[in-house]
């Protein structure tokens, strides 16, 4: 199962991203997650929202350069080698990770987020290792 990312392009200045976490709040959007990279000039925000529709058009209507993507979201227990493994399984079908980020679901386990080359074909190696994918719902996302 995908998770809808929203991934905003964001001028590297002081107050682009305040103006971005702006209007995703005045259009009553969630975050659930985000990971922030930076290059001299531009930053990549990348976030799970709970509706990632709405706050793609309240970002389009207000001039950011954004869009939605398909990642994928996994949960791994708490021990040491358990993220290489997972690496390990992918990697090991000739599937390419673009990349990752942690997710924090509040539980006993760590889970991670990430954009592969195939994602439906990492989806299916990875629920044939017994990877427990998770669903939209259990993080508060909604289905718009």
């Amino acid at each position: 199962m995908f998770i809808k990312q929203l991934s905003v392009f964001v001028e590297n200045r002081e107050g682009r991203l305040k103006d971005v976490l702006e209007v995703i709040k005045n259009n009553g959007v969630n975050i659930i997650s985000l990971s922030l990279a930076d290059t001299n000039e531009f930053g990549m925000l990348r976030l799970l929202v709970n509706k990632p529709e709405t706050a793609y058009e309240a970002l389009k209507r207000n001039g950011f350069s954004s869009r939605l993507t398909d990642v994928m979201a996994v949960k791994l227990s708490h021990k040491v080698g358990m993220l290489q493994e997972l690496l390990e399984t992918i990697c090991d079908e000739h599937i390419n990770i673009e990349y990752m980020y942690a997710l924090a679901t509040g539980k006993d386990d760590a889970s991670i987020v990430f954009k592969t080359s195939d994602l439906v074909l990492a989806e299916k190696v990875l629920r044939g290792k017994g990877v427990e994918i998770v669903k939209p719902e259990e993080i508060g996302l909604d289905f718009e």
